[in-house]
């Protein structure tokens, strides 16, 4: 039992600082928010369905670069270090891709918003217009990713929240130059926000680089050529990895935004109410997230040091740490709900639905935590693949048509509105929960010289 407790607290001294990071990411977005609508609540709309097709797009680019974390953590963990460097030069060749792919779908978004029905024209405009501005950011915060795995795929996961952080205080001043015009800049309003945040992600990308040229733990790290040419075999092997995981990152966001269109003809109080306990129950998932990164370190390290027995104790460190706390976040949401709903809107209608919801999200936070640390310990085995077929079936098979009849429909019960919505999505992260647990479990139980030999992909 000892050696779960280390393990734990080991885990935590990793997973912390990501926590913190994470919410400095987040809040950057919430920030955007508030400081466009501070200007016009046009501005605030433009940026929110502006980010509705950003965040999609640049969280795929995310997971495929996942990859290079359990790949960084192995080798470390083997003492095969100067490998690193040739996995990082190619990751940048993987980030230089999906960026352009990402600017060139962004840069077509019009035609995106102009499939929504009844968008307001200026709307419209000045949402494009932010899409237009952040996308030469794309590069930028792609860059920044490829760096931050280096350095957590060694256990070096404080760089990443202090510069996270330092985005996050420079993204304010910025935004206010560009939406209000202020020192000889133009007016721009919502873009402003645009061209803020993209500016800001090349300041992160920069700050990283110069951390890691100068840190002494990474010294040995440096890529043989300033200029590497493309490894294929390399590039295929990353991207063969990181696709499962951006295809899940991609679908578990989609699903979200899918929910949200067909919550809205339900009426002003079910999308708010809605909106209320979505955002929130996003806050809360900050912690299994993290924790899940962390797994995945911890694995990927312990299996290239070829200890089979110490990754199957991360991995069930971990999800011992999850449960735990999910169980204190659930409670959390549980009894407070009411005073949590009331700082987002005090319309009486507003809160006892958003309350109602919150409740819902108590009940999934557990199954929440099990199936996103579970999904970072398969990352961990470089089992990625069901990661990708699990959270297929569980979002978009069982979790959105379960939610789907019970919310608008009279065939299993009367129509439940919001609330047959979050049960499927209480259906939907069970079995993911399950199924992932299961596959951590069937891959622990094969002979440890294949698992190891998996581990070396």
């Amino acid at each position: 039992m000892q050696k779960y407790f280390i393990e734990a607290r080991s885990l935590l001294a990793l997973a912390i600082p990501v926590i913190i990071a994470q919410i400095a990411q987040t809040a950057m977005g919430v920030v955007d928010t508030i400081m466009a609508g501070a200007y016009s609540a046009t501005d605030m709309a433009a940026v929110a369905v502006g980010t509705s097709i950003w965040l999609p797009a640049i969280l795929f680019g995310h997971g495929l670069l996942l990859a290079l974390t359990p790949v960084i953590a192995q080798l470390n963990g083997s003492g095969r270090r100067d490998r690193i460097a040739h996995q990082i030069s190619q990751g940048f060749w993987l980030a230089s891709g999906v960026s352009v792919l990402i600017i060139a779908v962004l840069y077509n978004s019009k035609y995106m918003i102009d499939m929504m029905h009844n968008v307001d024209p200026q709307l419209a405009e000045k949402a494009v217009g932010y899409l237009h501005a952040i996308m030469w950011g794309a590069p930028g915060y792609l860059f920044f990713q490829v760096m931050r795995n280096q350095c957590e795929g060694l256990s070096k996961t404080k760089p990443g929240m202090v510069i996270g952080f330092i985005g996050l205080l420079v993204n304010i001043p910025i935004n206010y130059i560009f939406i209000y015009g202020k020192f000889g800049m133009p007016e721009l309003g919502g873009v402003g926000c645009g061209v803020a945040t993209g500016s800001v992600y090349w300041v992160m990308f920069l700050l990283m680089r110069w951390y890691v040229r100068r840190a002494p733990s990474q010294r040995d790290i440096k890529p043989e050529r300033a200029w590497s040419p493309v490894d294929w075999a390399t590039l295929r092997r990353l991207a063969g990895l990181g696709l499962p995981v951006a295809l899940a990152l991609f679908f578990e966001v989609t699903l979200f935004a899918v929910v949200a269109l067909l919550v809205s003809p339900l009426g002003i109080v079910a999308v708010a109410g809605h909106q209320i306990a979505l955002n929130f129950s996003s806050l809360m998932f900050v912690l299994p997230l993290s924790l899940g990164v962390g797994s995945t370190i911890r694995v990927g390290h312990r299996l290239g040091e070829s200890n089979v027995d110490g990754a199957r104790v991360a991995a069930y460190s971990a999800i011992g740490v999850g449960i735990a706390m999910a169980c204190g976040t659930a409670l959390f949401t549980a009894l407070l709900r009411e005073p949590i709903a009331l700082l987002y809107n005090d319309t009486p209608a507003v809160v006892a639905m958003a309350s109602h919801l919150m409740l819902l999200a108590a009940v999934y936070q557990i199954s929440d935590s099990i199936q996103v640390i579970g999904s970072g310990v398969l990352r961990g085995y470089k089992d990625t693949r069901s990661i990708f077929f699990i959270t297929f079936i569980a979002y978009w098979v069982l979790g959105l048509p379960s939610g789907y009849l019970l919310a608008l429909t009279d065939y299993i019960v009367p129509a439940m509105g919001p609330s047959g919505f979050w049960i499927g999505f209480i259906i939907g992260l069970t079995f993911a929960a399950i199924m992932m647990v299961l596959r951590m479990r069937w891959l622990q139980r094969q002979p440890a010289a294949l698992i190891l030999q998996r581990s070396t992909r």
